[in-house]
């Protein structure tokens, strides 16, 4: 996979279509502004630069060019990031991609024969083995018309019987294995698969990609279910149970209804209730409703009413936020799942399935049956549960909306609950996309600015050689992250260095870094007259400085608390010391 197709794919998509995806853009003279989508801020203060095709995000100090956007809004991997943009580009990958490619899509294509085969041998298993007949049309009630329909299976118990019969047709075990129908015990190869009623997952388009298992006769200690591990064909995290078989029904009644189990899909399309799926045995993602929302943005969800149903709609809420659907939730009333209902009359789940409740307004209901209202500690409960979700709503509208029912609903002023929504807010900037932090330590404050000064500073420093004086007395110290690093030295070592079009050598790998500085430098500084440019390197390198040695004092103050050694503390407070000068001697005061 060269770099060719990278810049196919960004010759095709400009940065602000695929940004505004996202964020809501608004043209600020040669560039595009907006919303960090990554803090709770009020002020825009992300950029997007058309002609350069980088953006940059001043609230959290993030930059880069559309494939880092995706990555980081999408939680994909460069790969995965590359093939959605790709889709969005209308580039074929394949031809880009040379012989491995071809062995890629010929496992793929592997994948999906032996995946077809293996669903026919588990449909001929079914056929003469008694009691897994029976529990599907007894204990379940499904009726010979579904069992075809879904392709209903049954894995022998024996403990290769796939893996020969797929061997006979000429699959390898790797092949098998590829296709997540067998595994290794010790060493040996068996099935996946065995003593479970099958049931096939396909893709969207129909074909069979993996199966869902139910063991028959339960067994201590072993799972109910087990589904397909991830394969080059199975991805948990977009497949959608049923998806093949409920797509015109979604498309036609305009909504899409998520049930929690596979066989409760089946019951409700077999009761004539067809725009009816589930996400597979997982948990719900972003990519779930994106794939939904493809054929209609009112999607419904109908789980357990139990503490996990509602953690997972809350989840699902703020999912559905950030991927732009409606969301509403089916209640039920006098069953405990959709399955059941079916069984007591199959008219009471279509209708049902056709009221929903728009979900913050089922969220605020359930919580406050749950909470006693009436004392001060079920209102503090009761806001303290329902205020993140409506935090992190993205219209203000709504938000007011939600905010007055809290309000009456706790007889409390809509006052008080504002005052406690932005405390909340100012103490959880980070709540909105949890999932964006990638480093395992969430950096402080002191850290971002201290970043951001240096940001900031060498930005002037680079477009104004007159001003690189001040990088005289600064230490390497002072520049944490590499590029940042780089581009010090460089200026350092050439003080008469003039920015032309084209980049030096020791700069190229620093290009992005570049830049993002000079669109900060542009956004903020462009334009200033010589005496204003000036205070400002000189104020920043004050700031820079003094924000270096707080945080070197931290550390060793850290240090110092754990140590009794007298001579390394003597060291220790010389070097304090030391660092006190240093925020004291600065020429900008």
């Amino acid at each position: 996979m060269g770099m060719d197709a990278v810049a196919e794919v960004k010759a095709r998509l400009n940065i602000e279509d695929v940004v505004s995806e996202y964020v809501q853009l608004k043209r600020s003279g040669r560039n595009f502004k907006g919303l960090s989508p990554w803090t709770n801020e009020k002020t825009p203060s992300f950029m997007v630069s058309p002609e350069k095709q980088i953006w940059h995000d001043f609230s959290s100090g993030k930059g880069g060019d559309m494939f880092s956007f995706v990555m980081e809004a999408e939680g994909l991997d460069f790969r995965g990031a590359l093939e959605l943009l790709a889709r969005k580009a209308g580039v074929d990958l394949d031809q880009f991609q040379g012989d491995r490619s071809n062995i890629s899509r010929q496992i793929k294509n592997r994948s999906l024969e032996a995946l077809e085969l293996a669903a026919k041998f588990y449909q001929k298993q079914l056929t003469v083995n008694q009691a897994a007949l029976k529990y599907l049309l007894q204990s379940r009630g499904f009726s010979k018309k579904t069992i075809l329909l879904w392709q209903f299976g049954y894995s022998p118990s024996m403990g290769s019987a796939l893996t020969n019969f797929l061997t006979k047709k000429g699959f390898t075990t790797d092949e098998t294995r590829q296709a997540g129908l067998s595994v290794l015990r010790g060493n040996r190869v068996a099935d996946m698969f065995r003593a479970r009623v099958m049931i096939p997952l396909a893709n969207s388009q129909g074909q069979i990609v993996g199966f869902t298992a139910r063991l028959l006769a339960d067994e201590p200690g072993a799972p109910k279910y087990i589904n397909t591990p991830s394969t080059s064909v199975y991805d948990k995290s977009r497949n959608i149970f049923g998806l093949h078989l409920a797509k015109d029904a979604i498309r036609k009644s305009g909504f899409a209804v998520i049930v929690e189990g596979n066989l409760d899909v089946i019951s409700s399309h077999q009761a004539g209730v067809t725009n009816v799926v589930a996400t597979a045995g997982t948990a719900m993602t972003q990519n779930h409703l994106r794939e939904l929302k493809r054929f209609s943005g009112d999607i419904r969800l109908c789980f357990d009413a139990d503490s996990a149903g509602v953690a997972a709609t809350e989840r699902a809420i703020d999912l559905a936020q950030k991927t732009g659907v409606s969301l509403g939730i089916i209640e039920l009333s006098g069953a405990k799942d959709p399955d059941e209902l079916i069984k007591n009359d199959p008219a009471l789940w279509q209708k049902a399935a056709a009221h929903s409740v728009y979900a913050l307004d089922w969220l605020l209901k359930h919580y406050a049956s749950a909470l006693d209202l009436t004392s001060a500690q079920g209102k503090k409960a009761f806001s303290d549960a329902i205020l993140p979700t409506i935090q992190r709503l993205s219209d203000p509208v709504e938000q007011e909306h939600y905010l007055k029912e809290v309000a009456s609903l706790t007889d409390t002023t809509l006052g008080a609950v504002s005052t406690k929504l932005s405390r909340q807010a100012a103490s959880a900037p980070e709540t909105r996309r949890r999932q964006v932090k990638t480093t395992a330590e969430a950096p402080g404050r002191d850290t971002v600015e201290f970043q951001r000064f240096q940001n900031h500073f060498l930005g002037i420093m680079l477009h104004n050689p007159r001003l690189r004086k001040l990088l005289e007395n600064c230490l390497p110290d002072y520049f944490t992250d590499e590029a940042a690093l780089s581009l010090f030295k460089f200026l350092k070592a050439k003080p008469d260095f003039n920015l032309s079009k084209k980049l030096p050598a020791q700069l190229r790998q620093t290009d992005d870094y570049v830049k993002i500085i000079t669109l900060q430098y542009e956004e903020l500084y462009g334009g200033l007259p010589a005496d204003d440019m000036r205070s400002q390197a000189l104020q920043l390198k004050h700031r820079l400085v003094n924000r270096y040695a707080k945080i070197q004092k931290q550390e060793l103050m850290e240090q110092m608390r754990s140590t009794d050694d007298e001579k390394l503390l003597r060291q220790m407070m010389a070097k304090a010391d030391k660092l006190n000068v240093l925020i004291k001697a600065d020429p900008s005061d």
